[in-house]
């Protein structure tokens, strides 16, 4: 019988930890907090390094697009001579 009595305490004990930590959860929304000097300077940073990939992706992308066209023409040119020459 004591077991079940210390089992059962345990558990509500455990239920009630759960439930508190999922109420703290809740109520603690760090979007709703004011942004403060570090977090201004922080998204101005990250909003840098945003700007340097997108530049950076899209140069790579051009030039994959250029190597791609060299190599459309390049086989052409080649199936070309290779229809002259039949």
């Amino acid at each position: 019988m004591k077991i079940n009595t210390s089992m059962s305490a345990l558990c509500a004990a455990l239920i009630a930890g759960s439930v508190t930590t999922f109420a703290v959860a809740q109520t603690h929304d760090p979007a709703t907090e004011p942004m403060t000097h570090a977090d201004s300077k922080a998204a101005k940073e990250q909003a840098k390094a945003n700007k340097k990939a997108d530049v950076a992706q899209a140069k790579a992308d051009r030039k994959k697009a250029d190597a791609q066209a060299d190599a459309d023409k390049a086989n052409a040119e080649a199936r070309l001579k290779d229809a002259k020459s039949q």
